[in-house]
């Protein structure tokens, strides 16, 4: 259930929203005033979508759209402004301030259930993205990779450790790659220590 936040200094606007959005599903959040909205967006379990009235005491929308943007916590956050402006420079000073979507007052129930489905849409569709980040950033972290200088005798092969242990190659590389490792025999090898067996083998049953 995604959770919203009305910030609204208004008894009778903020009711209606209230009843409104528990109607629609959503969980609501319920401020009077802009200080006391901006205290509920710096918790860490704060609602990312906002219906914030424009004029209110203290700080207003405008005021809290402009201040959060400025916290990266607070980026992905929708806000939708509640106004009574609607002329087309308090729009563009609305949406400059870090507004994502306004409606302007009196509101019909069925446009402000329109615009705040589409922002609950882009809150899910951020909420899944930052799902999958974090998903790849745990599978990168698991990623193990070789670089840098390993230490290989000259004679045996084993390769010492950051611990100074010496391991088979094939065990180091296992601990340290995502590789793994089937056996078998290269033509050099068969040449120089089977072939041989086989032939001495071969031999002793007078083949």
């Amino acid at each position: 259930m995604i959770k919203v936040l009305i910030a609204e200094d208004d008894l009778v606007s903020r009711h209606l929203l209230q009843v409104k959005l528990k109607q629609w599903g959503y969980e609501v959040v319920e401020t009077k005033d802009g200080q006391e909205a901006w205290h509920v967006l710096q918790q860490k379990d704060a609602p990312h979508l906002a219906i914030l009235d424009w004029m209110m005491p203290g700080m207003d929308g405008i005021d809290i759209c402009r201040n959060a943007r400025a916290f990266a916590h607070l980026q992905t956050t929708y806000f939708i402004l509640l106004t009574t402006r609607n002329n087309q420079e308090d729009i563009i000073k609305g949406l400059e301030a870090g507004a994502d979507d306004y409606i302007t007052k009196p509101f019909e129930s069925q446009e402000l259930q329109a615009r705040v489905q589409v922002g609950a849409r882009i809150v899910r569709l951020q909420d899944e993205l930052a799902m999958r980040v974090s998903e790849l950033e745990a599978a990168l972290a698991k990623v193990k990779q070789l670089e840098g200088i390993v230490p290989i005798c000259s004679y045996c092969k084993k390769i010492r450790d950051d611990k100074n242990y010496w391991q088979r190659i094939e065990q180091y590389i296992t601990e340290h790659s995502e590789a793994t490792f089937s056996h078998g025999i290269c033509p050099d090898c068969y040449e120089q220590y089977i072939k041989p067996e086989l032939d001495e083998l071969r031999a002793a049953r007078g083949e």
